[in-house]
């Protein structure tokens, strides 16, 4: 094994489902408990007809993919008890303990992720052609490394409308969360609200999502 690169046998893609779906309960609410971690989209209810796709809008970049998982934490830095190491080493992440620590895999998956605008019209275009069914209620939960203000917000949300325009299927809400704020969009009523974040809520949620 090499001093510098840890190689990780698993690579557990499912943490960033389980961190969105703890947002959404913990701060709207219980009508998201019943969802379930499957594929086309990421988090579903079929009862309900809730389906959320989940992704991360980043620089394609080692250091951007291991901030933002600092930013999730509530952490600058990492600092775990040992204890908490194998919870860590078990999700199928690691997190920068020092600057040239990262596995392999994770960094293959980081890679395919897209900026915001492109993912915004991949997503759209997939929707439109039934790619996630037909679930009433369909939602995107986008992962912003960087911290944008309410204008931009507004801005994508106006965007994603003006994709949507004349679509039969197509998104109802979008979710942007930052390491500072919980930006809620309902493109139907073309209203967006914001919820700010603590950092002992970003400990929760990170917490939370380290749990299978």
């Amino acid at each position: 094994m090499e001093h510098s690169i840890h190689y990780i046998s698993k690579f557990d893609t499912c943490f960033f489902e389980r961190y969105a779906r703890t947002v959404l309960i913990s701060l709207l609410g219980s009508e998201f408990e019943g969802l379930e971690n499957k594929d086309r989209p990421d988090l579903q209810d079929k009862f309900k007809s809730i389906g959320i796709e989940v992704t991360r809008a980043i620089e394609e970049s080692k250091f951007t993919a291991l901030s933002l998982i600092n930013d999730l934490s509530g952490e600058k830095n990492f600092s775990f008890e040992k204890a908490d190491f194998e919870s860590i080493k078990n999700s199928g992440y690691v997190y920068g303990l020092h600057d040239d620590w990262v596995g392999y895999q994770e960094y293959i998956y980081w890679k395919i992720a897209l900026p915001l605008k492109r993912i915004i019209e991949s997503k759209v275009s997939k929707v439109s052609r039934g790619f996630y069914g037909d679930f009433e209620d369909l939602g995107l939960f986008v992962f912003l490394k960087e911290n944008l203000s309410a204008e931009a917000i507004i801005k994508v949300m106006d965007f994603t409308m003006s994709l949507q325009k004349y679509k039969r299927r197509r998104y109802r809400m979008l979710y942007f969360f930052q390491s500072t704020t919980f930006y809620v969009c309902d493109l139907q009523k073309a209203q967006c609200s914001a919820i700010e974040l603590n950092k002992k809520q970003l400990q929760m949620f990170y917490q939370q999502a380290l749990e299978k």
